[in-house]
């Protein structure tokens, strides 16, 4: 199982870090190692005094595809849910700096919170759904699938072009605005439409 992820996917939060809007998906990796087992906790990193989170959501592939288009594209996945593509902002600016990588900052173990499957066919209008994050019960971070640059099936059909999809792959589909630090304490809620779907605590 792989975790591909795709940054600046709203325009609002690649502006919100100071970043060009992209002319196609932006894409990293995670590996299988980097999700975080359910109910958690999360464990700030000790090597991170600035871990951010940032609120998405995910597709889960139910075959195996490469190279296809956007109509194959709609029936490559099966589920979708609401997770965290955890952040180390500050080894990620310094790497960034010096023009490296940045999937120390991005990758490491835990960083990808999952929360429960919902089946993909429930949302019928895949460029109607709301998410969003709350962090000690105070609303944080919200986003629409109808502000997406790139849509679930472009990004699919894009990611396809370059990595083989299979069965259980994760995709990450961008966060909105809105991302911001957590510490010790904080209380994460993550809901896709109405449905709460994680709930974890920061230590």
């Amino acid at each position: 199982m792989k975790i591909i992820c795709i940054g600046r996917n709203y325009v609002a939060h690649a502006k919100e870090l100071g970043n060009e809007v992209p002319t196609e998906p932006v894409i990293f990796l995670k590996p299988s190692t980097a999700v975080l087992p359910l109910p958690g906790p999360f464990v700030i990193p000790s090597f991170s005094s600035d871990l951010h989170y940032e609120c998405e959501i995910v597709l889960r592939i139910s075959k195996k595809v490469c190279c296809i288009d956007l109509e194959a594209a709609i029936t490559a996945y099966d589920a979708m849910t609401v997770g965290i593509d955890f952040t180390a902002r500050d080894v990620q600016q310094r790497l960034k700096d010096k023009g490296l990588p940045w999937e120390k900052a991005k990758a490491f173990d835990q960083s990808a919170v999952v929360g429960e499957w919902r089946p993909a066919d429930q949302y019928k209008n895949k460029k109607d759904i709301h998410f969003c994050l709350y962090k000690n019960k105070e609303l944080v971070q919200q986003g629409h699938t109808a502000a997406m640059i790139n849509s679930f099936e472009v990004i699919i059909a894009h990611v396809s072009n370059y990595f083989t999809l299979e069965p259980g792959d994760l995709i990450f589909t961008g966060t909105p605005a809105g991302v911001g630090p957590v510490e010790p304490g904080d209380q994460l809620e993550g809901f896709l439409e109405d449905d709460s779907l994680f709930d974890i605590l920061i230590n």
